[in-house]
């Protein structure tokens, strides 16, 4: 994991050198064309040198077609004024580059070939289309380069909606857990009931749970666990002995990942829609499974079987399982599976995702902090 993350890094940070990119694009330019030609006769120096000294006109060319004849007119939608003036430019610059062979790098590096006539139609024909290949070359990538980009921006305007929308969700859950608390507080209050301060004392680790550490896109599960713990215990402490409640936790924690507050609402759900309205002995059960990356959790809480549909109708409409479903579509996408089973007797939620580890987590973080420098 770490070898592949200084490889990524590396290539991203390369690929955002904009001067070491450009001077990679010419070495690789110059000691392809420099391979090409010097095999015809075997004068790869000769050829190096040639191509080397050529990049005196092929560089203005290839910037003025970049920075300006591409961002001025191409970009812009004026495709005519585009093409001629490339045109122009490219006829200017290979009649250049012929005068530049004729005068000087014939005297100097091909001897023989001094006195040839300067309009020769093959080899002017040669030099024009070395120029255009190079132009078509440099406006593709420029092309390919801005298509990249407007697809990263595509996708980064995509991913701030999606965090607003995600922070929203996350921010309807601490009031919905926060209303429903305090009526479990308040009805204890009215009773003058013994257990009020150690409510009291559970909700405000639940407060700083939710203050200080769910602002992470991801928690270990071990300490969201451990909040839902909390929770069960304030419900426990409301309905006292008329409440069986077991909660089975099962395979190895360590290392894994989930987003905050996601199990809560089910959790919640089974106590409102299974628990609140009976005054028999009622019982709720939690099982959590983790393999590897995956987890399992179910939940199955007892019902009365008066007013069977009104109570799964509202099951499924309320707010907390509108908000949790939505959550789940935002982060896990199509890496969770979660079915509601109403029987005769309980109601069952099964879900099942996959986890994110700790190690998992870092790279992904670190890969989108290099993609924002």
């Amino acid at each position: 994991m770490s070898l592949q993350l200084k490889k990524d890094s590396l290539i991203l940070r390369f690929s955002q050198n904009r001067p070491l990119v450009h001077i990679a694009f010419w070495v690789a330019y110059i000691c392809f064309y420099g391979t090409s030609w010097g095999s015809y006769d075997d004068h790869y120096l000769r050829a190096f040198i040639c191509e080397t000294a050529e990049l005196l006109i092929k560089l203005p060319l290839v910037y003025f077609v970049l920075f300006n004849l591409i961002e001025k007119y191409l970009f812009q939608r004026k495709y005519a004024e585009f093409f001629t003036y490339t045109f122009v430019a490219i006829i200017f610059a290979g009649l250049a580059i012929r005068l530049f062979y004729q005068y000087v790098l014939y005297p100097q590096f091909i001897p023989e070939r001094v006195g040839t006539p300067f309009f020769i139609t093959f080899r002017i024909l040669k030099t024009l289309a070395n120029t255009y290949t190079l132009a078509i070359m440099v406006i593709v990538i420029k092309l390919l380069k801005k298509w990249y980009k407007d697809q990263q921006e595509a996708k980064s305007l995509e991913k701030e909606k999606l965090e607003a929308e995600l922070k929203f969700l996350k921010s309807q859950v601490h009031p919905h857990f926060l209303f429903n608390t305090l009526n479990n507080l308040y009805s204890l209050t009215l009773k003058k009931s013994d257990n009020a301060p150690e409510v009291v004392l559970k909700l405000s680790e639940l407060m700083s749970y939710m203050l200080y550490d769910t602002v992470a896109k991801q928690v270990s599960l071990s300490k969201e666990i451990n909040y839902i713990n909390h929770y069960i215990d304030l419900e426990k402490i409301r309905y006292g002995e008329r409440l069986d409640v077991s909660f089975n936790i099962s395979g190895d924690l360590s290392g894994k990942m989930i987003a905050p507050m996601l199990l809560l609402p089910f959790i919640e759900n089974s106590f409102k829609h299974g628990v609140s309205g009976e005054l028999e002995t009622v019982w709720v059960s939690f099982d959590l499974h983790v393999t590897e990356d995956k987890l399992v959790f179910k939940v199955e809480n007892s019902k009365s079987p008066e007013d069977d549909h009104l109570k799964i109708s509202s099951y499924r409409s309320g707010i907390g399982l509108k908000n949790v479903k939505r959550r789940l579509d935002l982060i896990y996408a199509d890496n969770y599976d979660l079915k509601i089973f109403d029987e005769k007797d309980t109601f069952l939620v099964v879900l099942k995702l996959k986890l994110t580890t700790n190690d998992e987590l870092m790279f992904q973080d670190s890969l989108e902090r290099n993609v924002i420098q």
